[in-house]
This record gives C-alpha cells, sequence and structure tokens, in this order.
C-alpha cells in the first residue's frame, strides 16, 4: 500500500503531466456517458412530454412504474443488459458485449427514467400555467409537447445533467457488461475500483479527483440553468 502522502503527490503529477492512461480513460468515461444521455434524451424527453400532457387509463400506473424505475439497481441492469448481449442472447450476434456501446447502453438505460421523470414534473407544472392560453390558440397535444419542450429547455437541461451525473459516476452495470478491459473498456469508475484493489492509489486518487471535479461541474451547471430559466420566465 502506498503512503496517502505520496499516492497524493503522485495522483497530482499524473494530473499536470496529463498521463496518457489516465487522458486515455478520461476520455472513454466521458464519450461512453455523453453518448448514453444523449440517447436517453432522444427516449425519455418525448415520454416525460407525453405523460405530462396526456390523460389516458392507467397513467398513474405508469408513473409509479416510471418513477420506480429511477431507483432500478444497477447491477441488475448490467445483469440483464449482459444477457440480451451474450452469446445466447436475442442482441448477441450484434457482438456487442465487452464494448464501450454495451456501456452506453446500461447507462442510457438506468439514466431514461431519471430524464423522463425530471422531464415529465417539469412539462406538466408549465401545462398548468399555459394549458388555457395554448387551447385558445388551437394548439393540438403534439404541437403542445412539442411548445412545452421548447419553453421548458432551460428547465430540461438540468434533467439531462442530472442524467449525466448518474451516468458517470455508475460502476455495477459497466463493469458488468464492459468487463473492465485494459484500453478497451475501461472507465473512471472502474479504474478506480481496481487501482485501489491493488493498492496503486496514485492514478485512482487521480481519476476520483476528476470524477470530484466534474460532479462540483454539474452542481454549479445545474444551480446556473435553475436561474437562468427563473430569468427567462420573468423576462
Amino acid at each position: 500500500m502506498q503512503d496517502f502522502g505520496a499516492a497524493f503527490g503522485e495522483a497530482f503529477r499524473l494530473l499536470v503531466s496529463l498521463d496518457p492512461d489516465l487522458v486515455e480513460i478520461v476520455a472513454l468515461s466521458l464519450r461512453v456517458s455523453l453518448g448514453a444521455v444523449l440517447a436517453a434524451a432522444a427516449i425519455g424527453l418525448p415520454i416525460g412530454a407525453a405523460l405530462a400532457v396526456a390523460r389516458f387509463p392507467g397513467r398513474g400506473v405508469a408513473l409509479v412504474a416510471l418513477n420506480s424505475l429511477m431507483g432500478l439497481p444497477p447491477v441488475v441492469v448490467g445483469l440483464l443488459v449482459y444477457l440480451a448481449l451474450s452469446r445466447a442472447g436475442p442482441l448477441g450476434p450484434l457482438g456487442l458485449l465487452y464494448t464501450p456501446a454495451a456501456m452506453m447502453i446500461a447507462q442510457m438505460i438506468l439514466v431514461v427514467p431519471i430524464i423522463a421523470a425530471v422531464s415529465r414534473q417539469t412539462i406538466e407544472d408549465m401545462k398548468e400555467e399555459y394549458e388555457e392560453q395554448l387551447r385558445v390558440l388551437g394548439v393540438g397535444p403534439s404541437g403542445m409537447v412539442a411548445t412545452l419542450l421548447w419553453d421548458a429547455r432551460f428547465s430540461l437541461l438540468t434533467a439531462l445533467l442530472a442524467g449525466f451525473g448518474r451516468a458517470i459516476a455508475e460502476v455495477g452495470a459497466v463493469i458488468i457488461v464492459g468487463g473492465n478491459i485494459n484500453h478497451v473498456t475501461r472507465v473512471m469508475t472502474t479504474a478506480i475500483a481496481l487501482e485501489t484493489s491493488k493498492g496503486d492509489l496514485a492514478l485512482a486518487l487521480g481519476l476520483g479527483l476528476i470524477l470530484l471535479g466534474l460532479a462540483i461541474t454539474v452542481n454549479a451547471a445545474v444551480m446556473l440553468l435553475r436561474r437562468t430559466a427563473g430569468h427567462a420566465a420573468f423576462a
């Protein structure tokens, strides 16, 4: 086990010198998580908006299911994706297991309910405020969905940032479907777990500092966007 002081010093050296292994891991982590969030947004935003605008039998059950899915255990998602992508699974012929695409799929499944639930609440609140005006203008349900999604764009960006924070910090699902293969599927969280278990704390600390910085940046961006959304609402 390394001395803590020496480990921190080495971690800062890795950060300052832009160590190639560290940069590679961070770049892959960002690529996988950003891709997962974009895919989740394409699915989750329309679902959230539709649930906010539409009224149909069983809507309450759908909302309960959506809120429950926000608490999906990552290892269960990882196991299900693994079974789907394994050779005996329905998607086995695609050869996606132990690739960044598999990790992206797992993260996307975890993030979709978060984006859908947050966007549903945001748009439903806005709908109550503008519904009468939109009906007077003859805007139908599909037009209402598009209009509310656009008007709530600043608030909805906070949902995407929340999803990104969930994705970038994920370890259980991605290690199952990605395998933590060096130079192939090793991301920040899985590398931290591996390096810590090996007793090599320098790289783990360096990656941990980057993750902490990303968390602070995401939270600051959420606060800024909420303030921007508040100013836009009163403009």
